[in-house]
């Protein structure tokens, strides 16, 4: 299991990059220029799929789509993401709309438990798979669940910013 969030371009500060993309999403890699933005916060964007821009905007990314703007952080289909609510998954092993709760947080990369308030928050939630990924980028059993926003500079060395190995899920009716 892996945590994704949406990238803040207040946090970052690398040198301008200029990004073309799409002025919607009802278009796919366009080449309309889209903004400067600091090169880490692209950067973010693209591992993460979306990021909030200083005007309040989203700079959005898919690999169906390239980048585009948006009123709101997006799945790879255009519904809003929602902070521990949205996860994406492998379809062929949770199917579109399955809801689940996660029953146990597993271990870190180290071996390691995840920090216990990080592993409640992750096990409070109730997660329904919004968003497909292609098989095989995070291993056969494998879901990414949406925490929302960062929280400051340096968000991927926070505590929140985790891989967890073994994690169990159960059904959620």
């Amino acid at each position: 299991m892996t945590v994704y969030y949406t990238a803040v371009q207040s946090f970052h500060d690398g040198e301008p990059e200029t990004v073309t993309g799409c002025r919607g999403l009802d278009c796919a890699h366009g080449d309309d220029e889209l903004g400067e933005y600091p090169a880490d916060f692209v950067a973010a964007v693209k591992d993460e799929g979306t990021g909030r821009t200083a005007d309040g905007t989203y700079l959005n990314w898919s690999h169906d789509v390239g980048y585009w703007l948006d009123s709101a952080a997006r799945d790879t289909a255009g519904a809003p993401l929602r902070p521990f609510v949205t996860a994406a998954a492998d379809p062929g092993v949770l199917p579109r709309g399955t809801t689940f709760r996660i029953a146990g947080c597993g271990h870190t990369d180290d071996g390691a438990p995840p920090p216990g308030p990080v592993c409640a928050g992750l096990r409070r939630a109730r997660w329904t798979v919004a968003d497909e990924f292609t098989p095989g980028l995070g291993g056969s059993r494998h879901v990414d669940v949406y925490i929302g926003e960062e929280t400051g500079p340096d968000f991927t060395d926070s505590a929140w910013y985790l891989t967890l190995t073994g994690a169990s899920l159960r059904h959620a009716p």
